[in-house]
């Protein structure tokens, strides 16, 4: 049985001073470019969301999570490109605009914009495990479990927003047979 300080080891040694890294394999490349993806139109959603809503409160959470997206955005496209991978196409940076001025029939409400961020971190998350599952380079595993301790410490803050406002979708209760409800 291996001790935590043999892995340790074992997953620092790449890092250190090995300059013959073997090139990223397809899955890892594809994974971090769907990623990349996610994240940068992430931040259309976030800025969609910032002129949609009048929530102080979820206002607040757009603004962070727009923050954290371009912070990841930046960092894994700098890896991406010292890999010599070609970005992703995206979306350009959205105009502040005034919330009053979207008809009702057009803009999310709030309840809608935080389920939408909600399905974006839930693909993003799973997107990322997938990618951890099928990462051979440390440093590629790296920079995922980077990213998802990121993802998961806003996700927990945003799942109690969505949560005191009553915007979650919880699915029904599943009860035993012969348990009372």
């Amino acid at each position: 049985m291996t001790n935590i300080f043999e892995s340790l080891k074992d997953f620092l040694k790449p890092l250190v001073g090995n300059n013959n890294k073997k090139p990223l394999h397809t899955g890892e490349v594809t994974n971090h470019w769907l990623l990349l993806t996610l994240l940068e139109e992430g931040v259309s959603l976030y800025e969609i969301g910032m002129n949609t809503t009048n929530n102080k409160e979820l206002l607040d959470a757009l603004g962070d999570g727009l923050a954290l997206s371009k912070k990841t955005s930046n960092n894994l496209s700098a890896f991406l490109k010292e890999e010599g991978i070609p970005l992703p196409a995206t979306s350009p940076e959205k105009p502040k605009s005034d919330s009053h001025s979207i008809p009702l029939g057009v803009k999310y409400s709030d309840d809608e914009l935080a389920n939408l961020i909600s399905a974006k971190i839930a693909a993003q998350t799973t997107l990322i495990g997938q990618s951890l599952a099928m990462s051979i380079r440390n440093d590629s595993a790296q920079l995922m479990i980077g990213v998802l301790i990121e993802l998961l410490k806003y996700s927990t803050s945003f799942k109690t927003l969505m949560e005191s406002h009553g915007w979650l979708k919880i699915p029904p209760y599943y009860y035993p047979p012969g348990t009372p409800n």
